[in-house]
């Protein structure tokens, strides 16, 4: 039997959406996230779509991302930004919020729980 990607197991395409959505979502509604909702536009539309896109390639799925774009340098993309431990532990208290509005299983969470947080921490600027 061979292990299914976090992308199979979020429910492939539809799953991915809705985590990329649901994690916007928590970030603009959720006071303990205010700071690095700042940090993006008025409108989350587009970067709702670019999470997707991203997730669906970095979770095991179609690298829509890289197609579209090119290869990403998430570094580069948050240069802009003074990024600290505190704005890391609102993205992953973003991130945690949606993978449980999105019902993923445990399995899923303990997968993604390390990745995801080596992922924040490297933007960590500051």
């Amino acid at each position: 039997m061979t292990q299914q990607t976090p992308y199979e197991l979020l429910g492939k395409d539809d799953g991915i959406k809705a985590l990329a959505n649901a994690f916007y979502d928590a970030m603009d509604s959720l006071p303990n996230a205010e700071h690095i909702r700042k940090m993006h536009a008025a409108s989350l539309t587009d970067v709702k779509q670019k999470l997707y896109e991203y997730l669906s390639g970095w979770l095991g799925g179609p690298d829509i991302y890289r197609e579209k774009y090119g290869h990403i340098c998430l570094t580069d993309q948050h240069k802009p930004f003074t990024i600290n431990s505190n704005d890391r532990d609102q993205w992953l208290h973003c991130f945690d919020y949606a993978l449980d509005e999105i019902n993923a299983s445990e399995e899923v969470k303990v997968m993604l729980k390390q990745p995801m947080f080596r992922m924040a921490d490297f933007l960590v600027n500051s």
